[in-house]
């Protein structure tokens, strides 16, 4: 399992360019991407300030990198299936027309959603804090505070990308041979949940706080990867 990773100094690159580590882009980054590594191309669709033109924009100047990219992913919309599936079924056709393997993000309620299996090359693991007793998803344009309450019923919320839905998901797209991928991955203990129900890939901003002390936590990580299955997908 690869984790992708934000740029933060030269030892975090001598790793991306060693295989060890893969390199996330955006948009709005920034950053200079080092040549040869292996990257994907986010959407940035997370903020409010989200801009279609913009993105496929970077799609397009960056497209020459296209064999070294993982995927491409198309926009979504947090928390929402229905949503996300009528946004993204716009585009996923003309990401692999640039020559990117095409990514459809899986979000809350993606269980009763279908699923556009043939019109892309990697599932990645998404969606918002919910509560399952009552249905409430979090979708607010803020950061959830650490654990939570439901607002309707104050039970903890927890992550769709955790739950059953998602990993008989991640089952069913290794079944197809599709690339799995989990974001917001930012702690040993998600990472070995992501190995262990199959995941090929992760990100998170794991190293932007305190790259010195993490990067070698997170390699650590890399190297001790074989974990086995952990969870059922049933």
């Amino acid at each position: 399992m690869l984790y992708l990773a934000n740029p933060c100094g030269g030892d975090a690159v001598t790793a991306m360019l060693a295989g060890e580590l893969g390199y996330i882009d955006t948009p709005a980054q920034g950053n200079k991407r080092p040549p040869g590594v292996t990257w994907c191309a986010d959407n940035g669709a997370f903020s409010d300030k989200f801009d279609e033109r913009t993105w496929w924009d970077f799609l397009t100047a960056n497209a020459y990198a296209a064999v070294d990219c993982l995927f491409a992913v198309a926009p979504d919309v947090v928390g929402d299936a229905a949503a996300t599936l009528k946004r993204s079924l716009l585009w996923l056709s003309k990401i692999r027309a640039l020559g990117y393997p095409a990514a459809f993000v899986a979000q809350n309620g993606q269980e009763t959603t279908p699923v556009p299996w043939q019109e892309f090359d990697c599932l990645f693991l998404g969606g918002s804090l919910e509560c399952l007793p009552c249905g409430y998803v979090f979708r607010e344009a803020r950061k959830p505070e650490r654990d939570e309450p439901c607002p309707h019923c104050n039970r903890l919320l927890t992550e769709w990308k955790l739950g059953r839905a998602a990993r008989r998901m991640a089952a069913e797209a290794k079944a197809r041979s599709k690339w799995v991928h989990m974001g917001r991955v930012n702690s040993e203990r998600r990472w070995k949940y992501a190995d262990a129900i199959g995941c090929d890939s992760v990100d998170g901003t794991f190293l932007t706080f305190g790259p010195d002390v993490n990067l070698p936590r997170l390699l650590a990580w890399t190297r001790n990867n074989d974990q086995g299955a952990l969870w059922e997908a049933s």
